[in-house]
């Protein structure tokens, strides 16, 4: 019997298994997955009353919510693409990602109102402004005014095309316009699957959201959280002190980060008088981690802490550093050298490391290839976009624009992008090598690594770095620190410290073409590559 894959399926699991389950607690609310599942039924039904027809696209501007969440569901149910958006971009950026989805209805939470001035004028397919919560002016209907408007009524899930779009989700922007990824009902629900590999004890297990669900590494929980009947904390806004107060308030056993956010944390005042932690797992992904970051994780919240990898086109999870049979680890350094890495593939996709011809580069940790993807979890496509989608498709396998080595057991590190590898003389030059070593030293608080130009060599690293409070350090110790951990070829060249943050994506990735093109003023733009 052919039953269609989607993540519909989810929701119905939850309802039969566990309805009378706490399921979704947002602040001082908690819903149980019966209550949740009715209001993601009345959003459906509510949405077709106000005109919403199967293949619209809804678009939210909101940060992690009970609502945001009913939309997975509901707008889904509805027939309809829901579009969460980074709330963190300009409107100018908002405004070029409505207009290219052609988004027909827009929910925001009031504290963007001021933005929605901004997007009126020139988001003209837009026909809706709903708000998430209290009265906005900018609204033409409050949310709970489309709840209680809708009906409760299961969907037929034999009437759903599994090849259909269900979500579309607009990329950073770090390497050029944003793109519109298309993820059908199949591949949600195929990757909801996968992720039961990598959770544990689900019986017990409470996940916190602390990343937002516009972004890679959160918006894939929601599907597999549901699924099993995990408790799902929705984290409005990160803030080091509210998350230590939730899960000590929740007892959560799961969280999800990136690097960044696990630093904040690790650098917060308020850490020394939180713990012990009921935490059981910590992923890092989105950016790679330094073993450094995964040792201090693990002694700060005493449980453990793994690196993960995936990308906006693959739903996203598609490797994770979890324990592999047939590995030993030798040494404690050794354990977090692993642990930090990008991993092995989850089941459901086959991941290789290639070079310029496809073929796999050799699996000795040193030589340095691309990361190509196909399987259960890679995306559709770009959203109106076939040139592009196109030119990352190369016979049914997505290049990623990542840079990695691999081992015999096909443990993967990625090394760097494409477009921020260091090429020194004719050598390859991971960025992320450079960052990592640089991060071990204690009195670093975050910094990055670049390519600049080099009248003999063509290109060279260079350092930025951003200390801890009341720390001290030179560029000569910072050399000194890395003579023996690397080459010397690949010790910064250049080496300056900052006071203020470095610049960020909406998430949390360190915008390195923006700290690189001051050095190539002038020069052979390669930085614009």
């Amino acid at each position: 019997m052919n039953t269609p894959l989607t993540p519909l399926r989810c929701l119905h699991r939850a309802i039969d298994l566990f309805s009378h389950k706490p399921g979704v607690v947002c602040g001082e609310k908690e819903f149980t997955y019966g209550e949740f599942a009715e209001r993601c039924q009345r959003l459906a039904t509510g949405l077709k009353a106000k005109g919403i027809q199967a293949g619209d696209r809804v678009a939210y501007l909101s940060l992690n919510s009970h609502m945001l969440l009913e939309g997975y569901y509901g707008v889904v149910q509805a027939g309809a693409i829901v579009m969460p958006m980074n709330v963190r971009l300009a409107a100018a950026e908002l405004i070029g990602i409505l207009n290219d989805s052609g988004a027909r209805m827009l929910l925001f939470e009031p504290m963007f109102a001021p933005l929605i001035d901004a997007l009126k004028p020139n988001c003209p397919a837009i026909e809706t402004y709903v708000v998430l919560g209290e009265e906005a002016p900018q609204a033409d209907i409050a949310y709970e005014e489309i709840i209680d408007a809708g009906h409760p009524g299961r969907a037929d899930i034999y009437k759903v095309d599994e090849n259909s779009i269900a979500e579309l989700f607009y990329t950073s922007g770090s390497t050029g316009k944003p793109k519109g990824v298309m993820l059908s009902h199949r591949t949600l629900y195929l990757h909801g699957l996968t992720l039961y590999t990598v959770y544990q004890n689900v019986e017990t297990m409470v996940n916190l959201h602390t990343i937002p669900l516009f972004h890679a590494n959160g918006w894939g929980h929601p599907q597999a959280s549901t699924h099993f009947g995990v408790k799902q904390v929705m984290v409005h806004g990160f803030d080091p002190a509210n998350i230590f107060e939730l899960i000590q308030k929740h007892s959560a056993t799961d969280m999800y980060l990136v690097p960044v956010m696990a630093n904040a944390l690790l650098n917060s005042p308020a850490l020394a008088e939180a713990s012990p932690f009921s935490l059981r797992r910590i992923m890092i992904g989105g950016a790679s981690s330094a073993p450094a970051l995964i040792e201090r994780m693990e002694k700060a919240f005493g449980c453990d802490v793994y690196g993960g990898y995936g990308l906006s086109e693959t739903c996203p999870i598609l490797a994770a550093a979890i324990p592999k049979t047939g590995i030993e680890y030798t040494s404690e350094e050794e354990r977090y050298r692993r642990q930090s890495m990008t991993g092995w593939p989850l089941i459901g996709n086959e991941v290789r490391v290639v070079d310029n011809d496809m073929n796999d580069v050799p699996k000795d940790m040193t030589a340095i290839g691309e990361v190509v993807v196909r399987g259960d979890h890679v995306m559709d496509g770009y959203w109106n976009d076939a040139e592009a989608t196109a030119a990352v498709m190369t016979d049914g396998w997505l290049h990623t624009g990542d840079m990695a080595v691999w081992d015999e057991e096909s443990f993967i590190q990625i090394v760097d992008r494409t477009k921020e590898i260091i090429i020194s003389g004719g050598e390859n030059v991971s960025s992320v090598a450079i960052e990592n070593a640089i991060f071990s030293h204690p009195s670093v608080l975050e910094c990055a690594v670049v390519a600049i130009p080099d009248e003999k060599w063509g290109e060279a690293p260079a350092a930025i770095i951003v200390l801890k409070p009341d720390e001290k350090l030179t560029a000569e110790e910072v050399r000194e620190h890395l003579a023996g951990k690397l080459a010397k070829f690949k010790i910064p060249k250049q080496i300056e410290f900052r006071e203020e943050a470095l610049p960020k994506t909406g998430t949390g990735k360190i915008r390195k073409l923006d700290l690189k093109e001051p050095f190539w003023k002038g020069k052979d733009k390669r930085v614009q590559g």
